[in-house]
């Protein structure tokens, strides 16, 4: 019996897909998994129960990389697929059940469509599966011995909702201060190697003693079972926060030009913080732009609310 599940190219997307492919698994006991990703994305699903490969999509010229990978997966029948990208690939295949999406539902958060699609309420929040060889990194890169970590994420893939790398140091410091809700505790500033430039003016604004470097420093998998040893992510809307989501640590997205409803980190133990302009504010303004590489949309949200927030959902989320 195989299963064959089709996810999202872009990482955020791609995690928030993982509580349905975490059902389909559950549905189907021991079945042989297939997961079709792009290259970011795909080393998530490496721990997945039952997995039997991972196949990376690489898109070619005129949609040809559909065609290669129905030619990979034509020969097997499929108990069930799952193809999250709107192609015509599932009913190209022979198989037993067959769930594709639909015209995507912008007014419902990505993890409530994709239960709709599967007809389950509540619906299956994302996962992350972590095998032995994960927690052994994570261990080498934040050691479980030692003070409570504070996770940052000061990336994200467009510039528009990249917060100010100085308002996330200034907001470490205020709760790792000996007065903070989290005195003396390590910051650990998790990023992507080729963001290292929207990194470094953070760590360089943080103690030496209590920094942790994992910019570029480990893989999707390993960085996701050491997310799950903090005791707080903080980070801009980015796939990054959805993997720190995933992973059960306390999340607290920042939020501008796009929109918290469909994207905000799920789960009891996240929440979001704002621009004082709403997305539609943001997008009716002269200068908005998504094709723009540089220009920054979030220098409104201040720093007092952004740690009162954390403050909050530290109390909530409790040890």
């Amino acid at each position: 019996m195989r299963l064959l599940f089709v996810t999202s190219t872009r990482l955020g997307d791609a995690v928030l897909s993982t509580g349905a492919l975490d059902c389909l698994v559950r549905r189907h006991p021991g079945a042989r998994v297939t997961v079709v990703a792009g290259p970011v994305a795909a080393p998530i699903f490496a721990g997945v129960p039952g997995l039997e490969r991972i196949v990376v999509l690489r898109k070619k010229r005129a949609g040809l990389h559909w065609l290669e990978l129905w030619g990979r997966l034509v020969r097997h029948r499929w108990a069930a697929v799952c193809d999250l990208r709107a192609s015509a690939l599932a009913w190209l295949l022979p198989a037993g059940r067959r769930y594709v999406i639909g015209r995507r539902d912008d007014s419902l958060h990505r993890v409530v469509e994709l239960g709709r699609l599967l007809g389950e309420e509540p619906p299956p929040a994302p996962t992350l599966w972590t095998i032995p060889a994960h927690e052994a990194g994570a261990e080498r890169i934040l050691p479980s011995e030692g003070p409570p970590v504070l996770a940052i994420g000061p990336t994200a893939n467009w510039a528009g909702k990249v917060w100010p790398a100085e308002r996330f140091a200034e907001v470490a410091l205020a709760l790792t201060a000996a007065d903070g809700p989290l005195p003396g505790a390590r910051i650990a500033v998790i990023a992507a190697e080729h963001e290292s430039f929207q990194a470094n003016p953070v760590l360089a604004a943080l103690p030496r003693d209590r920094r942790v470097n994992l910019v570029g420093r480990a893989p999707l998998p390993v960085l996701g079972a050491a997310l799950a040893r903090c005791r707080l992510y903080l980070g801009n809307d980015s796939g990054l926060m959805h993997l720190a989501a995933a992973a059960g640590c306390p999340t607290l997205g920042l939020f501008g030009p796009s929109p918290e409803w469909r994207y905000a980190p799920w789960g009891p133990r996240c929440a979001v913080v704002r621009t004082p302009e709403s997305f539609a504010e943001l997008k009716a303004r002269p200068d908005f732009d998504f094709a723009s590489k540089t220009r920054c949309y979030m220098e409104s949200l201040a720093v007092a609310p952004v740690v009162e927030a954390a403050t909050a959902l530290l109390a909530r989320t409790g040890r």
